[in-house]
């Protein structure tokens, strides 16, 4: 199985049959299993097999094919679903730090994911310094003998800034420290994290492996040991776990991810194409442009720009406002790596609850649209965009 290529990992890795022989994946829709004796069940309680089950909460049969399907993909030995991607982050960082451990993380982070860091993990006794994630210089000094662990999402919502996987982990491992990585926005289709050093790589399957706006979900990917000892027993125990039903919902969903994340990428470079040169744009970020700062290492990273586009209207908030209301195609909402365009103002919803100060730090202004491109026709969608800049 280690031999097949993407797509045949994408249909096929993980895959169980019930004794009907089935030729799509089975919804277990169970949350407890039945045992031949008393024996067997305190043996189970003991020790479950690879393919044994005690409750949903812990395991799954329709789960476990989705877990396994994905740390085929991405290349690490293990991987647990969960109920959400924050609970994926909050689990993968929480269930390994004690009160004293030291972490260190990128600023340029998902409002959610700062609010662990800054609230949840620091009101426990955790200390975490944040760097510029860009900054390698600024890694080097703050991560020192006893850092338990980075966190950095490897390239930043919404200002697609990336961070280099490979330095960063070989600042790390220099020192022991774990690496955790939120590839949300590289997508399972362009990351090669475990081989660029990361330990242990989340993923919000609510965006791109779902694809379709049905479900939350989570996934937490790497060795078996940090999935089984450390992960495991406190997921299983705060009840963070992916539903049976949304994991088949997962299931199908990965089968046509590698299709969609390549086209909505292509599109996605036509798009910021189309806009940049726009004088009524202070700004077009998009790794796939040559004109990104960081472009030659979106390329070595990922082989690819990603699937989103973030413009900065010049005219300010009530501009954006106008722009998003005239948009006939794309949608406004707050999610992302949907089969439907959306656009998101960052500033006013998924970052509003950061200081003013902070979000200037981040480059988060008031025009700012984060634009997440669909599988609609490139060209319907920059003629809507155009049209939208036109009626603004």
């Amino acid at each position: 199985m280690t031999d097949w290529k993407t797509r045949t990992k994408l249909v096929h890795e993980g895959s169980r049959r019930s004794q009907y022989g089935e030729m799509a994946e089975a919804i277990f829709l169970t949350q407890g299993f039945a045992y031949e004796s008393a024996e067997s069940a305190e043996a189970r309680f003991v020790k479950a097999g690879d393919d044994e089950f005690i409750y949903a909460r812990y395991g799954n049969p329709t789960t476990r094919m989705f877990e396994e399907r994905i740390a085929g993909l991405e290349g690490t030995e293990d991987a647990f679903a969960t109920a959400s991607g924050m609970a994926a982050v909050n689990g993968a960082l929480t269930s390994m730090l004690r009160a004293g451990d030291h972490v260190v993380s990128s600023r340029a982070l998902f409002g959610s994911c700062l609010y662990i860091l800054e609230e949840v993990l620091t009101r426990y006794g955790v200390k975490v310094t944040f760097v510029d994630g860009a900054d390698l210089d600024q890694w080097r000094a703050a991560v020192v003998p006893g850092t338990k662990a980075v966190f950095f999402e490897s390239m930043s919502n919404p200002t697609l800034e990336l961070v280099d996987i490979r330095a960063v982990s070989e600042i790390a491992h220099a020192v022991g420290a774990l690496v955790i990585v939120d590839n949300v926005f590289a997508t399972p289709i362009f990351s090669r994290a475990v081989e660029q050093g990361a330990d242990v790589v989340v993923y919000s399957t609510t965006k791109h492996i779902d694809g379709q706006g049905r479900a939350l979900g989570g996934v937490v990917c790497g060795t078996k040991d940090y999935i089984r000892k450390v992960l495991e027993p406190y997921m299983k125990h705060t009840g963070g776990s992916m539903s049976p039903f949304t994991s088949w919902i997962m299931l199908n969903g990965m089968a046509t991810l590698d299709l969609r994340c390549r086209a909505m990428a292509e599109s996605a470079l036509k798009v910021a194409r189309a806009l940049e040169g726009d004088a009524r744009l202070s700004r077009v970020i998009y790794p796939g442009l040559e004109s990104h700062p960081q472009h030659a290492l979106a390329m070595a990273q990922m082989g690819s720009g990603g699937t989103l586009v973030t413009f900065d209207i010049a005219a300010g908030k009530e501009a954006a406002f106008r722009f998003m209301n005239a948009l006939e195609i794309a949608k406004i909402s707050n999610n992302l790596g949907d089969a439907k365009s959306i656009a998101t103002h960052p500033a006013t919803t998924t970052h509003q609850r950061l200081a003013p100060e902070v979000k200037a730090q981040l480059g988060i202004t008031p025009g700012l649209i984060r634009f997440s491109v669909g599988l609609e026709d490139a060209d319907d969608l920059i003629a809507d965009l155009k049209q939208a800049l036109d009626k603004m």
